[in-house]
């Protein structure tokens, strides 16, 4: 969602402007909220801490004070603020003062340009001097940045004309960036499904963000047990949590509250499949007489993490009782961002 907040009647229409393009929501004052039918922001600094909880970017039609004074209590860090854009009145100038990066303020700081025939201000050091963002081309390729201080690290070393190094499980179409090159350098960054392969001294590591976790349990495992499980599982075999985008299992399971509560903890959808639907299944799949006599089917996690992810990238593991496989779904990435 995109918020955008106005303070005068000229801003309001400015800001419809803006909210009806971006797909957003306009909010104003109250006395304009009444004159002009909008919704009101009541408290600025209730309103600017609700929408750094439930929206993806902030625009403020105002004055770049107002706004900086306003998100300044709620600030946290650039991996997980929403992004955060200045725009006057007369949509001369779009400013992006926060997230510019991660959270696409830059981009959209472009796009409100685009729109009201302005000009976006950016100024971070990697656009001004025009080198690879690494953090702007993994957020447009759904890769996980699995450390802050080594993607600081990495953006450094290039701002300082430093080679850092590439290396890459997947193909990666178009041309290599200026400052990258394949296998060199003490510092580089590897995109692969685990953070197992430390290919240099200092490797930052970008994991796509499509492992589908296929979940086994027993009847009744709270959602304490579970989670304790599956941090256990994730750090044996180095899988950055950020990177799972689903769970899966049988269907016999669909109303097991420790498991349904295990989802809707981390914001993970889950799919549930028949026995049949499990045993279409093709591959090699560790059996157990205990699971088959029980559910149907010899074999729940593996099966259900390759039906629902795509390719096994981990089978059958057991951790504390639970068990665990792990599957990626395609990856195509490009060097455009």
């Amino acid at each position: 969602m995109i918020a955008v907040i106005a303070f005068t009647q000229s801003g309001c229409e400015l800001g419809s402007r803006l909210a009806h393009s971006l797909g957003g929501t306009l909010w104003t004052t109250e006395r304009l909220s009444v004159l002009l039918g909008l919704p009101s922001c009541g408290s600025l600094q209730v309103w600017t801490g609700e929408r750094f909880r439930d929206s993806e970017a902030l625009i403020f039609v105002s004055a770049t004070g107002i706004a900086v004074r306003a998100i300044a209590p709620c600030i946290k860090d650039k991996f997980s603020d929403p992004a955060v854009v200045s725009v006057d009145e007369a949509g001369r100038f779009a400013v992006p003062l926060l997230s510019g990066h991660v959270g696409g303020a830059n981009d959209l700081a472009r796009q409100i340009a685009d729109l009201t025939g302005g000009q976006a201000v950016v100024s971070t050091a990697t656009d001004v001097r025009g080198k690879f963002a690494v953090d702007v081309w993994a957020r447009m390729q759904n890769l996980v940045i699995t450390s802050r201080e080594l993607a600081k690290v990495v953006s450094a070393a290039l701002l300082e004309n430093q080679t850092v190094g590439i290396s890459s499980a997947y193909p990666i179409v178009g041309e290599i960036p200026l400052g990258l090159a394949p296998g060199e350098g003490e510092i580089g960054i590897c995109v692969g499904p685990t953070m197992a392969e430390q290919p240099f001294l200092k490797t930052l590591h970008l994991v796509p963000k499509a492992v589908t976790l296929g979940i086994g349990c027993r009847r009744g495992a709270a959602q304490e047990c579970l989670e304790a499980a599956l941090a256990e599982f994730l750090k044996e075999k180095a899988i950055p949590q950020a990177a799972v985008c689903g769970l899966a299992s049988i269907d016999l399971k669909q109303n097991e509250p420790g498991l349904l509560a295990l989802a809707k903890a981390h914001n993970w959808p889950i799919r549930f499949f028949s026995a049949a639907e499990l045993a279409q299944e093709k591959g090699d799949f560790p059996p157990s007489s205990f699971v088959e006599k029980t559910t149907g089917v010899d074999n729940v996690c593996q099966r259900a993490a390759q039906r629902a992810g795509g390719t096994i990238l981990i089978p059958k593991t057991i951790c504390q009782g639970v068990t665990f496989a792990a599957a990626m779904g395609p990856v195509e990435l490009t060097w455009e961002t």
